[in-house]
């Protein structure tokens, strides 16, 4: 699963945000589809420039990320390469774009487990369980007691 950090949790809320209040989504769209989302929010790119970097090859955003060459220079690699430096993995694009994570299923309640992968809704329930498993491991990792010890009085 992603490396759990700010920037990450940060650019997953953000595309909740925008998903909710009716961003253009379209499964069929590599710019504005569940990665095309995602990645619009963390490269701070339009969906017609990664749609048109997708099209110079032939593939979904999985079959892509399973291609993925981080020396390329190809533009799709290098908008992957983007996502990975945010803390994904490829295996979370290939997750991403059927909504099939069994860590983050397994986060939501039993009737909310079948999620359809070209639903906006269900993309947000995804994506929303997922920020708070991101949260939650980053909280872990904080020291309470030691930050409390540095903060001046």
């Amino acid at each position: 699963m992603a490396r759990a950090n700010l920037r990450l949790i940060k650019s997953i809320r953000n595309t909740v945000r925008k998903l909710k209040k009716g961003a253009p989504y379209q499964w069929g769209h590599m710019g504005s589809c569940n990665c095309g989302t995602l990645a619009q929010e963390i490269a701070q790119i339009s969906k017609a420039d990664i749609h048109e970097y997708a099209m110079r090859s032939a593939g979904s955003w999985e079959e892509q990320s399973l291609a993925y060459c981080p020396t390329s220079g190809y533009p799709m690699d290098l908008l992957i390469t983007a996502m990975l430096e945010a803390g994904l993995e490829i295996n979370d694009l290939k997750h991403l774009e059927k909504l099939t994570d069994p860590v983050i299923l397994k986060r939501l309640p039993t009737g909310q487990r079948h999620l359809k992968y070209n639903v906006r809704d269900d993309v947000v329930i995804y994506l929303t369980a997922w920020a708070n498993i991101l949260e939650e491991t980053l909280l872990d990792t904080v020291n309470l007691a030691e930050l409390d010890s540095k903060v001046p009085v």
